[in-house]
């Protein structure tokens, strides 16, 4: 392609909401177009590496198996009321009717639609297992669209789904998906992590997402340092804390303790390590159809409470904080609240670490006073983990120590068994002729996330870098005079030898200065620049490898020859 051919409104402007590298360079570079928050026009460039990093996740699928379809972007209401999840999901899924006041959703995923389809065409195990995908456009109205691609409201996304006869032939499958995600992240040339994760809105018993390593990453993961365990902040575990002091010695009494209500005083006041202390959160649950109640989450002092796990352990849709006027019209006293001592109205969950748990402190509903000498041995309560990891705590699989790193969610595998299966009455015939609801799987890939996870990783001050397999051109050949002769005519001759030999490359054939072109093709990051200058007089020309940006001298003669080992 020529460049005088190609649509390609670079600028040199940094546009004014973008703050990420990728933002900033996908808009500069003119691959994409924005045109309302969250929604972007892809332009000749975008769309041919858009297409590229397709090709890749589709050819590796369809090694796997997989079937490809498409299914309808407007989905019918129906179907997500017979879900459960019309409700559920909140203000993301974008609700409308159509003339005959149909309800109807734009789809942010395709559980849904997927489970009809194969309850429509499959009827027995004999069927069975069966992988289906799409690549398609999804939409979720974002509260607050942000990071270009990164999280816009319309994308390109890979969404499939598996079914079974068993949950051990659909664990089979994830394990298989899974290896497949891996060879997708690494021939995009990506450093990734597989971590474990919250299922969310999705449901299921398990999930790993894909995480892109990367400063500008909006999920916090935690990871070790020593093996290849990590895990989003919202469902990282950890081995249990180690006592670092001696427990305090104290039969059970109630200990006057004036004005005192956090953690650090309460440290102080006895001299205890707050390992033996029992920290609480007081939040209200809100559940479906409008209910609510109030919960108290105990950890011990050491711990932060993880929201998100809080949450999944009283099956709420959300947590949001409460008064302490709200909490003194139940009976419960703020800054000294007892896990152990709480009205009927009131649910308390443990975390797990505080199991058995003995020669602790903690409050007593009542002002200015707190309970020491507290034994839960055999203590029977509702445990759930609902900690935090934090930074320096111990690997739950090896002698390592956990940190924190940030990522760009860019692919979630699930366990869904029969979340969607059940509720939607999908059901197939097993070897004895019995109904059974399919067990399934879900597997997702953000696919125009991928770019913008690609240039976070792989960009410089100047702008893009692409690798050989994602970039919009192989190549890209600089004249540097248009109006030397010589130089036209090898450029010309050197462009059409590389496209008959099937590679792709862009000529640069603008009547620009030499140094406004250096920088389009630094902004632009082909992997390599050909630049046909004043050395072409002594039987030279220069290559450019963008990655590092160095520079070598070719012999006229050679360049067909490297550049066809080269791209």
């Amino acid at each position: 392609m020529r460049v005088t051919q190609l649509l390609i409104p670079t600028t040199k402007e940094t546009p004014n909401d973008a703050t990420i590298a990728s933002h900033i360079y996908l808009l500069r570079g003119g691959f994409i177009q924005g045109v309302g928050s969250g929604l972007y026009n892809y332009l000749p460039l975008g769309k041919k590496v858009l297409d590229k990093v397709r090709a890749i996740v589709k050819d590796e699928l369809d090694k796997a198996s997989c079937q490809e379809v498409s299914l309808g972007f407007v989905t019918p209401a129906s179907y997500w009321k017979d879900s459960g999840r019309f409700d559920k999901y909140g203000k993301e899924l974008l609700r409308f009717k159509d003339r005959k006041n149909n309800d109807f959703v734009l789809g942010p995923t395709h559980e849904e639609m997927m489970v009809n389809l194969i309850k429509q065409t499959v009827k027995s195990y004999k069927s069975l297992p069966i992988n289906l995908y799409q690549i398609n456009l999804k939409f979720r109205d974002e509260i607050r669209p942000r990071f270009g691609l990164m999280r816009g409201r319309e994308f390109l996304m890979k969404d499939g789904y598996s079914f079974h006869s068993s949950i051990e032939d659909m664990q089979r499958e994830f394990a298989k998906m899974e290896d497949t995600y891996r060879k997708i992240f690494t021939r995009l040339g990506l450093e990734f992590r597989v971590v474990e994760a919250d299922s969310g809105a999705i449901g299921g018993s398990g999930s790993k997402e894909f995480m892109i390593i990367a400063d500008s990453g909006e999920d916090t993961i935690v990871i070790c340092d020593s093996c290849e365990y990590g895990a989003n902040i919202e469902a990282g575990i950890k081995k249990p804390r180690v006592a670092q002091a001696e427990a305090p010695e104290a039969i059970y009494a109630k200990f006057h303790t004036p004005n005192i209500k956090t953690i650090t005083d309460l440290s102080r006041f006895f001299r205890v390590d707050p390992y033996y202390l029992i920290k609480t959160v007081a939040k209200r649950a809100l559940l479906d159809d409008g209910k609510s109640k109030i919960v108290i989450f105990a950890m011990r002092g050491t711990e932060e409470l993880q929201e998100v796990k809080a949450c999944n352990s009283v099956n709420a849709n959300e947590l949001v904080d409460i008064s302490e006027d709200e909490l003194r019209d139940v009976g419960v006293i703020a800054g000294y609240i007892s896990p152990t001592i709480v009205p009927d109205e009131v649910e308390v969950v443990f975390d797990n670490e505080l199991k058995d748990g003995n020669s602790l402190i903690c409050g007593s509903n009542e002002e200015n006073y707190h309970l020491v000498g507290i034994d839960l041995k055999g203590y029977e309560a509702h445990y759930s983990d609902i900690i935090a990891v934090q930074e320096g705590d111990s690997c739950p699989h090896c002698s390592g120590k956990m940190k924190y790193t940030k990522g760009i969610e860019a692919g979630h595998i699930f366990q869904l068994g029969t979340q969607y299966s059940k509720p939607l009455k999908a059901t197939f015939l097993d070897e004895n002729g019995k109904s059974k609801n399919f067990i399934m799987g879900t597997y997702g890939i953000g696919v125009s996330r991928l770019l913008a996870g690609i240039i976070e990783q792989h960009h410089d001050d100047k702008g893009c870098i692409w690798s050989k397999e994602t970039a919009p051109f192989a190549i890209t050949i600089i004249i540097s005079n248009i109006k030397d002769q010589n130089q036209v005519e090898l450029a010309e001759k050197t462009y059409q030898t590389l496209k008959d030999n099937g590679i792709d490359a862009l000529l640069d054939d603008r009547k620009e200065r030499f140094g406004f072109k250096i920088k389009d093709f630094e902004l632009i990051g082909t992997p390599l620049a050909l630049v046909i200058g004043k050395n072409l007089s002594d039987g030279f020309v220069e290559l450019i490898c963008r990655r590092n940006l160095e520079k070598q001298n070719l012999e006229v003669e050679d360049i067909i020859k490297v550049l066809k080992e080269l791209c």
